[in-house]
């Protein structure tokens, strides 16, 4: 797995995935389970891999230019 998940969207990743994964504690009845969604952002923002960019072929990691000397 190469990293495929900048610095910029990894840190927007986790936050989204934090507040998604709050919905259980503020919804009631069965709505409260649309929370576990919030696993995926999170998940992907502490790897730095997300699958679906790979199949698309996108990055949003910095682009490294090697320095010679």
């Amino acid at each position: 797995m190469t990293r495929n998940v900048g610095t910029l969207d990894r840190i927007i990743r986790i936050v989204v995935g934090i507040a998604v994964l709050s919905l259980p504690v503020l919804l009631q009845g069965s709505l409260r389970w649309l929370g576990l969604i919030g696993l995926v952002p999170l998940v992907t923002g502490l790897v730095g891999w997300c699958p679906a960019y790979s199949l698309l072929g996108i990055s949003s990691c910095e682009v490294r230019t090697h320095k010679p000397g």
